[in-house]
């Protein structure tokens, strides 16, 4: 392919940049098994009806083509396509209700794999990139419990990555009863709409979703006015939920006694569990924020985003709620509660603005030179002595002059050069016995491939902060 010809939004990353994502995986998979999240893997491909329960549009899809009949796409309704998935919930859903009588409830799983947006390329934004999902699944029902446990866990995996140079993150929590009822106690009868609005308050700011909420969806001043201040209401106080919520339903004379008060009782009181009971694990980790509304339509509790702290332009990098109707199979209803990071948009923001890279390229911490092609069957029974062990070992690819072999390994990162024994170097001397030399101090010694140890400051791949 030519130079240049890469295509805008499905990132390619250099070897070291590769390696910081392949870390970031490996530490939120472990925090998610620490909590006994069970892994899984669906298929890339699902079928227009799939995707499209989920609400997304068309637009948004990657639709094939190729495994498709032959005639025209035009003469297939989308619906009976298929396309490649665009988040990891629609696939959860179908592979709950295709294997429910071989899984064990509640389902706790992880899935990291790559999904395809059709969206408008930007900073940190990609048509191809990683999530990181951890969702809960139950059969019929689901204990709120799991609405406190997820954003914790969550919350415990971000921590994780404070070594890859990531500030601390804050989940930001709502419930959907809370925003809902308190609408429809003021009058407004579109509700999906004003949720839909209300969530692009961070993006647009409150004069424009003021406009959005009184020219499409029929709100009159005083109920803009009310949306707007149960969005300014966030606290990681319960107490104060509670008094500053009451205190703008009495201002806005909403009925005590109607529905809409009493779905909106239901909300709060979830909320108030979620930041009490977080405070005890993860004090100051969950905030209550009434202005999180997530604009899908299949979310019907607890709703939440996730910020870092100093990092305002990142937006949410993670997010997610409850949905209770999302799944289902006849009669039997298996309502989830789930969160997604963003896992490319976090790679690309500490890649980029914090400066992580891997201390090296090479995994491998030991270079096994050749001293000439005669030999390098030696060189290679070397190296498998060190791998059987669990050293990350690699051999020389030319027999060149050692000088040679030792800028490959430095230009690698490659902290080890092993001379074999009983060959002839360079020089045209004999090594009496193998050793090893620290390319970094220069320190050179007599090694043991059956016994020899690296030191771990130097074998270890590390992640560094380089931030200039």
């Amino acid at each position: 392919m030519a130079k240049g010809a890469s295509i805008s939004g499905f990132p390619e990353w250099l070897p070291e940049q590769r390696m910081v994502e392949q870390k970031i995986i490996d530490t939120v998979k472990r925090v998610f098994e620490l909590h006994g999240f069970i892994g899984i893997e669906t298929c890339a491909v699902e079928t227009g009806a799939s995707l499209l329960k989920k609400g997304e549009t068309s637009k948004e899809i990657y639709l094939l083509s190729r495994l498709q009949e032959v005639r025209h796409e035009s003469d297939i309704p989308i619906s009976e396509r298929l396309g490649l998935h665009f988040d990891l919930t629609v696939p959860l859903s179908r592979y709950v209700v295709e294997h429910s009588g071989q899984l064990t409830f509640p389902f706790k799983r992880w899935q990291i794999q790559k999904v395809w947006r059709g969206e408008r390329p930007q900073g940190g934004r990609f048509r191809e990139f990683y999530q990181a999902d951890i969702d809960v699944v139950g059969n019929n029902n689901l204990p709120e419990h799991y609405e406190v446990e997820l954003p914790l866990v969550m919350c415990e995996a971000l921590d994780e990555l404070h070594r890859f140079g990531l500030s601390k993150a804050t989940v930001h929590v709502n419930n959907r009863k809370l925003s809902e009822g308190f609408y429809r106690a003021i009058g407004l009868t579109d509700i999906e709409g004003v949720l839909r609005e209300v969530d692009k308050l961070d993006k647009i700011g409150p004069d424009e979703v003021k406009k959005l909420l009184t020219e499409d969806h029929g709100a009159n001043e005083k109920q803009t006015e009310a949306c707007l201040r149960l969005a300014d209401i966030v606290t990681t106080d319960p107490n104060n939920l509670r008094s500053r919520f009451d205190a703008l339903c009495d201002s806005y004379g909403v009925d005590h006694t109607s529905e809409g008060y009493t779905l909106a009782q239901q909300g709060l009181n979830t909320i108030c569990t979620i930041i009490q009971q977080s405070a005890h694990i993860r004090p100051g980790a969950v905030i209550a924020d009434c202005k999180i509304a997530r604009g899908l339509d299949y979310y019907t509790g607890s709703v939440y985003e996730t910020f870092i702290d100093g990092a305002p332009e990142l937006g949410s990098i993670c997010s997610g709620g409850r949905y209770d109707n999302l799944v289902s199979k006849g009669n039997r209803k298996y309502p989830g509660v789930g969160l997604s990071i963003g896992l490319s948009r976090l790679l690309s923001y500490l890649l980029g603005t914090v400066g992580a890279k891997a201390s090296r390229q090479s995994p491998a911490s030991v270079l096994v030179a050749v001293w000439n092609e005669s030999t390098r069957d030696t060189s290679n029974r070397i190296a498998s002595r060190l791998r059987s062990r669990g050293i990350c070992a690699d051999v020389a690819p030319q027999a060149n002059k050692i000088g040679k072999q030792i800028k490959y390994a430095s230009k690698l990162g490659i902290p080890y050069v092993w001379f074999p024994a009983d060959s002839d170097n360079e020089t045209g001397s004999d090594v009496a016995v193998d050793s090893v030399k620290n390319i970094v101090t220069g320190e050179q010694s007599p090694a043991d491939s059956v016994s020899w140890l690296p030191d771990t400051v130097y074998a270890q791949q590390t992640i560094v902060i380089n931030k200039e």
